[in-house]
């Protein structure tokens, strides 16, 4: 069907849903597709027939979400935590390979009074939680290979899934996430930096409002360095999954940070889409040399001295069918400072990141004064409510790690949830945000070429209506924290 269609017997037997008899079921849209007119010469499939529009959609409401979560590593252990003080949260089950890990997660919820039972050593668990009955919710925190698997047998055994990312890691399974959810009406939300709190639900509030004029220009970037503490662990990553997602290919691994919130201000899936992308990757001049350095003292990283590392730093750019463009860089290897959302510029004026700053015309930045004196008359209702619920729920740890720490995106799943509301972040947003990186790794390798965006909306984009309710218009902000 188009260039690089992954072998889908081969997937569908790796995610064990070959056997459980649901391959003919929403799965096989995207394999059964035929490119429209126009579409012959794209390496990847632009459009589907949707059966459903996720977006909008308010699935029946939740007094009591009961919650499992898969995967208690680095995240997962820390997703477990950010849950269990939500209102109307249950978590009903626990799962990992390494027994300890379940056991120890266990223990860090007690407090609040959860008593979910316990799943472990079997790599086959995790389809025993998606079958129990008594669950509406799976959060997925495992290595990324297992992310669209893992949605797609939740949400075809009429569960929720909240994913984190990536959603997914190719092309073909973006379409299997949309179209699944489109045919079973269950939510696929995936777990990322996004407008719901911060500055960035901030600037967003200004970008709606007018304050920057006619949007132009946004950058983002995942700039993080994990060479150490995080790739070279021995211990932080199940199997080493993480390094090795590292090797043999190029790309843009993890956008998802510095651009789901662009995605949201610039309105793409209702009101813009992304048109088309060239990526460009420097080669690698860290992680090579660092691995030879470790196993000329420890023969345990031998194996990886022959293998090929993606490029250090990579650099994409998008533009959209309103014709605004959208830089994206990739670099966890070298001693830059954190960067995610980084720049939104408009026809009158720019914010900037690190540190934040405001300049409405080439005189200069304003004031600080002036900055903070802004921030506060745009920070919208529902940074205003979170605070508000954290201030009252004294008992709710606060830990060091951000990924342990409750937060606005975690909230506001489960008071949808419990609301009957739509999802702020749908299925669309979690393909296209995650079909960024197959799109890069093929520019990438194809001297950045550029590739066209697939349109997971299925042209509904031009009459969706706007989604990120940050300023509770549409109701909710009623669930606590406890």
């Amino acid at each position: 069907m188009y260039k690089n269609k992954d072998n889908r017997r081969d997937f569908l037997k790796k995610s064990g849903l070959l056997s459980l008899g649901i391959a003919g079921a929403g799965i096989s849209g995207c394999a059964g597709q035929q490119k429209k007119q126009g579409e012959e010469d794209q390496p990847f499939q632009q459009a589907h027939n949707q059966v459903f529009n996720m977006h909008g959609y308010a699935a029946p409401k939740l007094d009591v979400v009961r919650v499992a979560v898969i995967g208690l590593g680095n995240r997962g252990s820390g997703t477990v935590r950010r849950l269990a003080p939500i209102e109307g949260v249950e978590i009903k089950a626990l799962c990992d390979l390494e027994p300890e890990r379940v056991t120890k997660a266990i223990e860090s919820i007690k407090d609040f009074g959860h008593k979910p039972d316990s799943y472990s050593g079997n790599e086959n668990d995790w389809k025993k939680i998606c079958e129990r009955q008594d669950i509406d919710l799976i959060a997925i925190v495992t290595p990324w290979h297992l992310h669209t698997p893992m949605c797609l047998y939740a949400m075809e055994n009429d569960k929720h899934a909240y994913t984190e990312l990536p959603a997914a890691t190719t092309v073909d399974e973006c379409w299997q996430l949309v179209e699944t959810s489109e045919r079973t009406r269950k939510h696929c939300v995936q777990m990322s930096s996004n407008c719901h709190g911060g500055i960035q639900a901030v600037v967003l509030n200004m970008v709606r409002k007018g304050f920057f004029g006619d949007i132009i220009h946004a950058e983002g970037a995942y700039i993080h360095d994990l060479l150490m503490r995080y790739i070279f662990s021995k211990t932080m990553y199940h199997n080493l999954w993480r390094l090795k997602e590292n090797t043999g290919k190029d790309g843009n691994l993890y956008p998802q940070h510095g651009l789901v919130p662009i995605i949201q201000m610039l309105d793409i899936n209702y009101g813009d889409k992304m048109d088309y992308m060239a990526s460009v990757s420097s080669d690698d001049f860290i992680m090579g040399k660092t691995v030879k350095e470790l196993a000329a003292e420890d023969d345990f990283w031998a194996p990886f001295v022959d293998k090929k590392f993606r490029g250090n730093i990579n650099t994409s750019i998008i533009r959209t069918n309103k014709g605004r463009t959208i830089m994206i860089q990739h670099d966890v290897t070298s001693p830059r400072p954190d960067v995610r959302f980084s720049m939104i510029s408009g026809t009158e004026g720019i914010y900037v990141s690190h540190p934040g700053r405001i300049a409405k015309s080439h005189a200069g930045w304003i004031s600080e004064e002036e900055f903070n004196s802004l921030v506060e008359e745009f920070t919208p209702e529902i940074n205003k409510r979170f605070s508000e619920l954290v201030d009252q729920a004294m008992q709710v740890e606060r830990r060091g790690r951000s990924y342990d720490r409750t937060s606005p995106t975690d909230w506001r799943l489960i008071d949808c949830l419990r609301n009957g509301l739509p999802m702020d972040m749908d299925v669309y947003e979690a393909a296209v945000s995650s079909a960024v990186t197959p799109l890069s790794t093929w520019s990438a390798s194809n001297k950045s070429m550029s590739v066209e965006v697939p349109d997971f909306t299925s042209g509904a984009w031009k009459t969706n209506k706007r989604g990120m309710d940050i300023n509770l218009e549409n109701g909710g902000g009623t669930t606590k924290l406890i």
